[in-house]
């Protein structure tokens, strides 16, 4: 979703119309190879740019705006797979129709704080046969020898669905299948795993992300404004499915995670320091299931850790304090023995809809803890 004003403290009526615009967005299609020369700060202290604003950490590339980075480490390099935000020119609506990303580019490079290879256009909307539009937060994974590139995208009744492609590079340029995968819904696929060789997707996200149509297992979008829980009652949480041997569909119905507060209770609707609102991630650390995700109109990243990838999972608190904008969306990923978050803000263009890509080094405490971030 992209980022906007801090707004934490406005009518949630409001907050509500002003999420809904809050979506992965892209900037104008480049299909050359390019390569990025500034290398990405990973200090601990915050460095100002040249408007006097500190950032904890630098943009990866600077020629177009990306957002909501997935950072995989493939065969000794670290590859992200980011939305690509894109000026539409489009005035802006609750439905976030300005927010129309049309395709992917890929990023890589050797090491963080080494040069970034921007490899162009990966996959375009008009290649996706069941797509209607608004391209936003895809992942990727890497099985059998294929890599396989996940994405949101509405179809042609404007209802979000997860589409696969597929390709034997990285970088593409990958192949979208016909439809999108059975069972699939919401928006911001996440690809986990496990050390036994399972694989498993999160998805969801509410608001703008249509999450809260699905509580009663269909489709239901004749009341979008009424559909999300009342504030004192359980919130919704992400989707999680076990994907199947091919890695193109689920091999088990989709299940909702619950994310419990320490006293066992599911966290509440109106609990938004704290509840899912969209941004799933899982990674595992020595035998513990993180999971982290974006609060949203509140603006934190949050974790919560449990013994199975399908949860529950208890909140443990917040990891990364609100960037500038009003979205936030991450990945982590370990390379070579660190541990590194990936995620964007909007200090390039300071628009809400044009965001850049960071990543800076992920801390733990001896208990495993996740230090907070101030980006």
């Amino acid at each position: 979703m992209p980022a906007r004003p801090h707004l934490a403290a406005a009518p949630r009526a409001l907050l509500a119309s002003l999420a809904l615009l809050g979506a992965c967005q892209s900037n104008p299609a480049q299909t050359d190879e390019t390569t990025a020369t500034t290398p990405a700060a990973t200090d601990a202290a915050a460095k100002p740019d040249s408007t006097g604003k500190k950032y904890l950490a630098q943009p990866l590339v600077k020629d177009i705006y990306t957002a909501d980075p997935s950072a995989h480490f493939f065969n000794g390099r670290i590859y992200i797979y980011p939305s690509h935000d894109i000026e539409t020119g489009m005035p802006e609506n609750d439905n976030g129709d300005h927010f129309a990303m049309r395709d992917y580019h890929i990023l890589s490079m050797d090491s963080v704080g080494g040069k970034v290879t921007d490899h162009g256009v990966a996959l375009d909307i008009k290649d996706i046969p069941w797509a209607g539009r608004q391209l936003w937060a895809p992942d990727a994974a890497f099985k059998n020898g294929t890599y396989y590139l996940y994405f949101p995208v509405k179809d042609k009744q404007d209802i979000f669905r997860i589409g696969v492609a597929t390709s034997k590079s990285p970088t593409g340029p990958f192949k979208a299948e016909p439809k999108p995968m059975e069972g699939s819904l919401s928006i911001d696929p996440a690809v986990f795993t496990d050390t036994d060789g399972q694989t498993y997707m999160y998805m969801g996200g509410i608001w703008g992300g249509q999450l809260q149509r699905w509580r009663t297992g269909k489709y239901d979008g004749s009341k979008p404004k009424e559909q999300e829980p009342a504030a004192s009652e359980p919130s919704v949480g992400p989707r999680v499915a076990r994907l199947g041997a091919d890695m193109k569909q689920f091999a088990e119905p989709v299940r909702e995670v619950k994310i419990l507060d320490k006293e066992g209770k599911v966290l509440l609707s109106g609990d938004n320091n704290r509840r899912f609102f969209e941004g799933a991630w899982m990674h595992k650390y020595q035998d513990k299931y993180y999971l982290t995700y974006s609060t949203g109109d509140t603006h934190f990243l949050a974790y919560a850790t449990g013994t199975s990838p399908y949860g529950p999972f208890t909140y443990q608190g917040t990891f990364m304090n609100p960037v500038q904008g009003w979205t936030t969306h991450h990945s982590i990923v370990e390379v070579k023995g660190k541990w590194y978050i990936f995620y964007h803000d909007t200090q390039l263009s300071d628009k809400t809809w044009l965001r850049n890509v960071k990543v800076t080094e992920l801390k733990r405490g001896a208990d495993g803890s996740l230090a907070l971030i101030n980006p």
